[in-house]
């Protein structure tokens, strides 16, 4: 990675950078390894809720993190530009699994997957608003078997989430529905589940390393999304998808950009749900200014 280290005293010190464990952030981080920048990070693994409150309370310098997260601390922050995890349509790790049709859930128990505000936060939006219901909702770990047995419908992310999508067919009596195919479907956008930032503070003392650690993450993705297969087939040496279902993944489902209709897509959801959420409906995102290569 080219750029100035941080330095504390007479040491050098490696940003704190966060990583994302499911699989949709693999060809962000993968990447890293082939082009040598990985050795320049300090990574923490965690949930995006987890690595979101690292990111805002100042464990982290620099990480990805829930949109409606961001939204919350836009003025701590400083997003990095044309990177982020989203959709243009069906996303396959972001469902809702239903007993019922979505619009007989109105007064129904909804279990909520709890490692993404994002997704959980998309979710009533699309039933309330969309299907039109006010279910009553309640928190659970991501087990499906386990919050069906007390729920009607429940919210899934990441990995088990894509076990339901890929399993829908022989998940009887129940139906996966994509909330990313969902929001596509009713405001014609992409949809942003998280964006890469930097404390402004750390932007403010390291402009030149934060530049640095940007080109490493956006050299990372080209790279695994041009090698999409073989970061596939390693992948699946060590999760229950195959390689041909995660090339597809990878490359068609997920969105690893953040341009102008992504930023339309985090307006649009802003306007919807700010009443709500703590922040406001026209908050402004801040993307980093390009620092020149040391």
């Amino acid at each position: 990675m080219t750029g100035p280290e941080a330095t504390s005293g007479s040491a050098a010190v490696r940003p704190r950078v966060g990583h994302i464990q499911f699989l949709n952030c693999v060809p962000l981080y993968w990447g890293l390894g082939r082009t040598g920048n990985l050795l320049d990070l300090d990574l923490t693994k965690d949930t995006p809720e987890k690595l979101s409150d690292q990111l805002v309370d100042g464990r982290l310098d620099i990480g990805p993190i829930t949109c409606v997260e961001y939204l919350r601390h836009s003025e701590e922050l400083v997003v990095l530009p044309d990177i982020a995890v989203g959709s243009d349509g069906p996303v396959m790790s972001c469902v809702i699994v239903s007993k019922l049709p979505l619009a007989e859930l109105d007064g129904r128990r909804v279990a909520l997957g709890s490692t993404s505000r994002t997704s959980v936060r998309l979710a009533r939006l699309l039933l309330e608003e969309r299907e039109g219901v006010r279910p009553e909702y309640f928190s659970a770990p991501p087990d499906l078997a386990a919050m069906l047995a007390e729920a009607d419908a429940a919210v899934l992310i990441g990995d088990p989430a894509l076990r339901a999508t890929l399993e829908a067919d022989r998940l009887d009596g129940l139906t996966v529905h994509d909330l990313g195919a969902m929001w596509k479907e009713w405001t014609g956008l992409p949809f942003v589940f998280a964006v890469w930032a930097a404390r402004r503070e750390y932007v403010d003392r390291h402009p030149e390393l934060v530049g640095a650690v940007h080109r490493a993450f956006l050299e990372s993705r080209d790279l695994s999304l041009a090698e999409a297969a073989e970061v596939a087939e390693h992948a699946a040496r060590w999760e229950n998808f195959d390689a041909p279902l995660l090339e597809q993944y990878f490359s068609k489902a997920l969105d690893f950009s953040l341009g102008d209709r992504q930023l339309a897509g985090i307006a649009e959801f802003a306007r919807r749900v700010a009443a709500d959420s703590g922040f406001e409906p026209d908050v402004r995102v801040t993307l980093l200014e390009s620092a020149p290569a040391a």
